[in-house]
């Protein structure tokens, strides 16, 4: 029974993967369609990211009152409407009045199922989630590319891809009986055995405080922060960095960043494995030191060659940090507040991806691209302070408790 939900769950989260690359895809065509601007798409996504922030934040009261299952099954529910309204959209006011309800349907289904598989699952199965999401992120322009290509009926695209949305809010429907029980009857742990994942705040010491009052809460923001600002900034600005400064041919640098996306999901599927000997901390760890590493082979004046080794370990430095961090949400503040810091955590991350990559590319456009390893180096830098100063924090908040401990004993 808890195998099969984590199946759904799964099979959830490829469905979140599935539009997020749509638009990008689609626009060129869309674009001549609509007799839009250019920069149309961009008000679109910043659309789509703010309804998303929106609904992070208030996902954990959102979901204590109706809990993961129904959140979740509506907030599917939303985003296969919205990708019908896509199809259905005469004009370009009616695509931004869908991307609202697109935003705030993947930003509660994201923050609700992190949230429930922190808490009832092991660490490999958040690093199997988002590789998960990897799958459905990479299949959906496939999809659309079939629509598109000769015929150009980028409509058809939307309507498949919501198709499959709305097979799973069927699925969804008929599980929903399946997410209390597995609860009640599931004797999981919430961290894994290891030692460094013993060091919580326990429930208690967080009984009378507001989330944001935790102490570390904050630190732990600033590093999803950074996080989402590298992946999103390498994504949407490795090709032309490559472009203009390394001199490559455009498809050949479109090839070298896929490269750096398929270093995320190659490892994160890896990750899943590796937990089983190995704590999330040693892996966030290593992961921001291998980031940091493949960062500066960019900012280097090397040869070009080493530009995709770049690429490559920056891609799989990232792929543990993001589901390791999230899995540790509960062990690090208690199991209490763990669904609102979730929400937190998914609203600052988007807001990292949604505005960080923009303030870049308009620093850039006042100056050069050339900025980029710059700007990757010291976001990587930053991420990795704020997560072990965080470290440290909960480390020497353990050390007190067991001297404390150990004091009364005696």
């Amino acid at each position: 029974m808890t195998t099969f939900l984590l199946v759904i769950i799964y099979l959830a989260f490829i469905s979140l993967g599935l539009p997020d690359s749509l638009l990008g895809v689609a626009w060129p065509v869309m674009q001549s369609d609509y007799g839009a601007p250019l920069e149309t798409a961009g008000f679109l996504f910043m659309t789509i990211a703010g309804g998303t922030i929106i609904s992070s934040l208030a996902s954990g009261k959102i979901l204590k009152r109706f809990g993961t299952g129904k959140v979740t099954f509506v907030s599917v529910l939303m985003t296969a409407g919205a990708l019908l309204g896509f199809y259905f959209a005469p004009s370009v006011v009616w695509l931004f009045v869908c991307t609202i309800p697109l935003g705030l349907g993947a930003g509660a289904v994201d923050a609700g199922l992190n949230d429930y598989v922190a808490t009832h699952y092991k660490a490999h199965h958040m690093s199997w989630l988002h590789c998960f999401w990897g799958v459905g992120a990479t299949f959906g322009p496939i999809i659309m590319a079939q629509f598109i290509s000769g015929q150009s009926f980028w409509r058809d695209g939307y309507f498949a891809i919501s198709g499959i949305q709305f097979a799973l809010v069927i699925i969804l429907f008929l599980t929903l009986p399946l997410w209390n029980r597995v609860t009640k009857n599931s004797n999981i742990p919430f961290n894994d055995d290891t030692e460094d994942s013993k060091a919580v705040i326990n429930d208690e010491d967080a009984i009378d405080v507001k989330p944001l009052q935790i102490k570390g809460v904050k630190m732990a923001l600033v590093s999803f922060l950074f996080y989402c600002g590298v992946e999103s900034t390498v994504g949407l600005w490795g090709s032309s960095f490559l472009v203009n400064v390394r001199e490559l041919p455009a498809a050949v640098a479109a090839g070298w960043v896929s490269f750096y996306y398929a270093g995320i999901t190659i490892g994160r599927f890896i990750t899943g494995f590796i937990t089983f000997k190995v704590s999330n901390l040693i892996l966030i760890r290593t992961g921001q030191i291998i980031a940091l590493a493949g960062a500066i082979l960019l900012f280097l004046p090397l040869p070009t060659t080493f530009s995709l080794v770049g690429f490559i370990m920056i891609g799989l430095g990232l792929a543990p940090i993001f589901p390791c961090m999230l899995h540790e949400t509960p062990s690090r503040f208690g199991k209490k507040h763990s669904q609102t810091i979730m929400g937190y955590q998914m609203a600052v991350a988007y807001t990292g991806s949604t505005f960080i990559p923009p303030l870049i590319g308009f620093i850039a456009s006042h100056s050069t691209i050339g900025i980029f390893p710059v700007c990757i180096v010291l976001f990587v830098a930053a991420m990795f302070l704020s997560s072990e100063k965080l470290n440290s924090f909960l480390k020497k908040k353990v050390l007190l408790k067991r001297n404390d401990t150990s004091s009364t004993a005696i």
